[in-house]
C-alpha cells in the first residue's frame, strides 16, 4: 500500500509527540523519538546465532553490491542462492534453482522491488539503502519504507482475524514485551517471496518478528522466526540489524550516502517507483508493474 508523501509526513509530525522521550530501560521501545529518525539496513538476512537459518548465498559465490562498486570498483553481481540449503523442500529448491540458472546464463536478476513489487513479509526486512520510518500509536504502528512509500500496518493488542484475506504484507498484530516490539504475521499472499533469491512460500507462512533498540538507540536489532510447513523442512530463524539515520545526530559514515533522512530535506522524501520514467520497466528480467483495480483500504 502506498500513501501520498504529504499524508505520511503529516502523520509523522503529529504522531511523533505520542512517542515521548527516549525509551527507559525495560519500557516499550520508541523507534520514532522524532520525525527525522529513520532506519537503514542491508538486503540480506543475517544468520541466527544457532540452529536453522535462511537461504544464503551459494558457497564460493562472490557477492558485490552497488555500494561496494562505488568504494572499490568491483563489478556488482546478482545474488545466487544456495539450492542445497537444508531448509528447502524440493519444489522450493527448484524455484531458487530456476532463478540461479537465469542469472548464470547471463540474464539479469533484478529484485522484485526494482519493478515496484512489495517485498511482503518477512521480505520487508531486506528493504535496503533507503530508510524505514515508524509511526507509533497505542492502537497501530506503521512501518514506512521511503522508496515507493511501502507501508506495513501492525495492529496492537488485538487477535488475528479468523480467516484473513491474503495481502502483500499479511495481517500483522503486535504487542510489547518489556523493551521489545513483537509482531506476529499471517495471511501473506504467495505473490511475494522470502528473499532476493526468489525463495517462495505457501499461504501457511507465519512469521514472528522481535524489534529492539540497542547501542543506546543507535541500532535496531530484529530477530525473525519463520514457519511454513508447505515450503520448509523445519522452522528457521534469522536476524537483521538497522542503523539509525538522522540529521546531525546520526550522520552516515559509509562511502555512499543514501537518499534518506540524513539529507536536510528530511524527514521523509518523495521517492516514486511506478511513476519513475527512468526505471527498469521493459528491461529483460524485470517484472511488470503491479496494478490493482481497487484500493485495499
Amino acid at each position: 500500500m502506498r500513501l501520498p508523501t504529504q499524508i505520511i509526513a503529516g502523520c509523522m509530525l503529529i504522531c511523533a509527540g505520542a512517542a515521548g522521550s527516549a525509551s527507559a530501560a525495560g519500557s516499550p521501545p520508541e523507534f520514532a523519538p522524532n520525525p527525522s529518525v529513520g532506519w537503514v539496513t542491508g538486503a540480506r538476512y543475517l544468520p541466527p546465532e544457532s540452529g536453522a537459518g535462511p537461504v544464503g548465498p551459494a558457497p564460493g559465490r562472490r557477492l558485490t553490491s552497488n555500494n561496494e562498486l562505488r568504494e572499490s570498483g568491483a563489478q556488482p553481481l546478482f545474488a545466487i542462492g544456495d539450492v542445497n540449503a537444508a531448509i528447502l523442500q524440493p519444489w522450493a529448491r527448484d524455484r531458487v534453482r530456476q532463478r540461479n540458472e537465469r542469472v548464470l546464463a547471463g540474464k539479469p536478476g533484478f529484485s522484485r522491488q526494482a519493478s515496484c513489487w512489495p517485498a511482503g513479509t518477512p521480505g520487508f526486512l531486506t528493504y535496503a539503502v533507503q530508510p524505514v520510518y515508524f509511526v507509533q500509536t497505542a492502537k497501530e504502528i506503521l512501518m514506512i519504507w521511503q522508496a515507493d512509500h511501502q507501508v506495513r500496518h501492525v495492529y496492537m493488542n488485538v487477535p488475528h482475524s479468523a480467516h484473513p484475506v491474503p495481502s502483500w504484507f499479511g495481517e500483522s498484530v503486535g504487542h510489547y514485551e518489556s523493551d521489545t516490539l513483537v509482531v506476529d504475521t499471517i495471511g501473506i499472499t504467495t505473490k511475494t517471496v522470502i528473499d532476493n533469491y526468489d525463495t517462495p512460500h505457501t499461504e501457511q507462512l507465519h512469521t514472528i518478528e522481535r524489534f529492539r533498540l540497542t547501542d543506546n538507540g543507535m541500532r535496531m536489532a530484529v530477530s525473525l522466526h519463520v514457519e511454513d510447513p508447505g515450503t520448509f523442512t523445519t522452522p528457521w530463524n534469522a536476524r537483521q540489524i538497522y542503523r539509525r539515520v538522522e540529521p546531525v545526530v546520526a550522520e552516515p559514515t559509509d562511502p555512499f550516502n543514501p537518499l534518506s533522512s540524513t539529507s536536510v530535506a528530511g524527514p521523509i522524501l518523495e521517492s516514486s517507483c511506478a511513476e519513475n520514467p527512468n526505471g527498469l520497466f521493459g528491461a529483460e528480467g524485470a517484472l511488470p508493474i503491479p496494478q490493482t483495480q481497487k484500493p485495499d483500504f
